[in-house]
């Protein structure tokens, strides 16, 4: 169980993603997460009012049992093999996030800050988490998927429209983090 709760080298964890990844296009799927929206949607029957939803959900069964299997996987990684004193910062990260408020980790995974239960009650968190929301469902529509799909899957599979999103998605990373995070606290 050491084993499973440490943190494991990228070589391995690459290893398996690409694995993953030659599987699927062995199969012929394409993996991606936002895509699922989609399906969820087309599963309320809302394709009879907006023609983008109205498509063969069915198909993409696997898809689904992918996400429900990323959650449940998550929910067993987080509770039973998880060890989060071993999450260290680089100590200049922690003081920059100190001075715009977020607090360091100290044995956390995730910053009281951002995810605590205090956010429920703060109307300016709140409205960050849905201006967030819809921007990234927004972003991942226009640029033809998420990190995820674009990253893992279009970058295995050489698509030059997944290097560049992944190159817009890289450098609006930066410059939220750097420019526009701190202005919001």
């Amino acid at each position: 169980m050491e084993f499973l709760t440490q943190t494991w080298h990228w070589s391995i964890s690459g290893f398996l993603i690409g694995m993953v990844m030659l599987t699927l296009n062995y199969f012929g799927k394409v993996f991606g997460m936002s895509s699922n929206l989609r399906s969820f949607c087309s599963m309320t029957g809302v394709g009879r009012k907006v023609s983008f939803f109205d498509w063969d959900w069915k198909s993409q069964r696997w898809n689904l049992a992918v996400v429900f299997g990323a959650m449940i996987g998550g929910f067993v990684a987080v509770h039973f093999l998880s060890d989060a004193s071993n999450v260290t910062l680089n100590p200049k990260t922690i003081a920059q996030l100190t001075t715009i408020g977020i607090d360091a980790p100290n044995g956390k995974l995730l910053p009281d800050t951002l995810f605590g239960n205090e956010i429920v009650g703060s109307p300016k968190m709140i409205f960050m988490l849905l201006i967030g929301g819809i921007l990234i469902g927004f972003g991942s529509r226009y640029a033809g998927g998420c990190t995820s799909g674009h990253a893992i899957a279009g970058m295995s599979n050489l698509q030059l429209p997944s290097l560049k999103a992944v190159l817009g998605f890289f450098i609006g990373g930066l410059i939220m983090s750097h420019f526009i995070l701190p202005l919001l606290f």
